[in-house]
């Protein structure tokens, strides 16, 4: 069972005002912040030398997970499995529900199936999602096709390596959907919390053929929080896969880090160098709904992302993370002077107090404030005037 913050303090020197209490020996500032990464990454647990035996024992003896991680594929490019927490809010989930989709190669239509599920991917926040792997059924394959298709970054399995997995496979077609869910929280809790060995092995759901996609996206999507490691499906449907893959990515984010895009300018609608120029931070929810909103107006637009850490706009200069000099850098870094001959910004209404700061600070660029939320942009844009631009 692995151990919080506040448990693993109570084995450390500050804790009973012990001799060497927050001496920084460890490389960190106090025994509390050093107990705060021990229950992210145990592997600093040699830095501390008057750490209690107790707790060495415990954290080396989950070090590894209290369930088996596996590969998958010839050139095992999927690992599932190395669980060892019930909760996100613990401690970021290890490895992602892999999505792998049941192809019979004898069929007529393998090949336009393979074909699409090759061709399929999405990206989300700057990162590019593919299937994870396929399972070829039937007998008309071969090592080089095999390889053929992990080569384009997916895994491929056979019914027998499936079969000599040790994988523990969840009956979903044998019994009702809520006693596969309950099923699968408890062999969790077993791995995890009991660590008892039939259940440390990761476990995998295989999904028939279904008509009705919306209820298999339900079902899957429950299946992906609680708490299957690999969800084998023969529907193979791009819009599907695209849910399933937004889902997955924010279940197996870092609680503890915020969800952010890449800083630099992105386009909307055909920009050149006369187009309008918005500015905001790289926190992600702000960059979707911002990108949403400028991807409907009728214009071609630039869209800067200030480098906070993921905060939102208010957070980030809270924090001094959205400061005059990081707005400069990265105006200066991301060459906008180059890219537009638009010699105006307009930043979130938010910035208002600060805008005349940040004039100071680049004085060949007219600062402009615009809406305070992101739903207000169409309207705000109705009122801007800028030169060479066209209503």
């Amino acid at each position: 069972m692995n151990l919080s913050s506040l448990e693993i303090f109570k084995y450390l020197p500050a804790s009973s005002k012990a001799e060497h209490s927050n001496c920084k020996e460890c490389g960190f500032n106090s025994c509390m912040a050093f107990a705060l990464e021990l229950a992210k990454n145990s592997d600093f647990i040699n830095n501390c030398p008057y750490i209690d035996k107790a707790l060495f024992d415990i954290l080396n003896r989950n070090k590894n997970g209290s369930q088996k991680e596996v590969e998958l594929g010839l050139t095992q490019q999927v690992k599932i499995g190395g669980e060892n927490v019930m909760f996100r809010h613990d401690k970021k989930f290890k490895n992602p529900t892999a999505f792998f989709i049941s192809i019979n190669t004898d069929s007529k239509d393998f090949k336009q199936k393979l074909d699409r599920i090759l061709k399929f991917e999405i990206n989300k926040l700057s990162k590019t999602y593919k299937i994870d792997g396929v399972l070829l059924k039937g007998s008309n394959f071969s090592e080089d096709l095999r390889l053929k298709i992990e080569k384009k970054g997916i895994s491929t399995l056979t019914e027998k390596e499936l079969l000599n997995s040790n994988l523990l496979e969840i009956k979903n077609k044998d019994q009702s959907f809520s006693e596969t869910m309950k099923y699968l929280i408890c062999a969790r809790k077993k791995a995890v919390l009991e660590n008892d060995k039939y259940f440390q092995n990761p476990t995998y759901i295989y999904l028939e053929s279904h008509k009705n996609l919306i209820e298999l996206s339900a079902k899957a999507s429950f299946y992906i929080c609680k708490y299957a490691n690999l969800l084998i499906f023969e529907n193979f449907d791009e819009a599907l896969f695209s849910t399933l893959i937004a889902l997955r990515q924010n279940i197996y984010s870092d609680p503890q880090a915020p969800l952010q895009v890449e800083s630099k300018i992105y386009e909307f609608n055909e920009p050149d160098e006369k187009s309008v120029v918005f500015l905001t931070t790289n926190f992600s929810l702000t960059y979707y709904t911002m990108a949403n909103e400028l991807e409907e107006l009728d214009i071609p637009s630039y869209l800067i992302l200030i480098p906070t850490g993921g905060m939102s706009v208010l957070a980030a200069w809270a924090a001094e993370k959205l400061t005059t000099d990081v707005i400069a850098e990265t105006i200066e870094k991301l060459n906008l002077r180059q890219k537009v001959k638009t010699r105006e910004i307009i930043i979130p209404g938010l910035l208002e107090p600060i805008r005349d700061k940040i004039q100071e600070k680049i004085p060949d660029f007219k600062i402009i404030v615009g809406a305070k939320e992101a739903y207000q942009t169409k309207d705000f844009i109705k009122t801007y005037k800028i030169e060479n631009f066209a209503e």
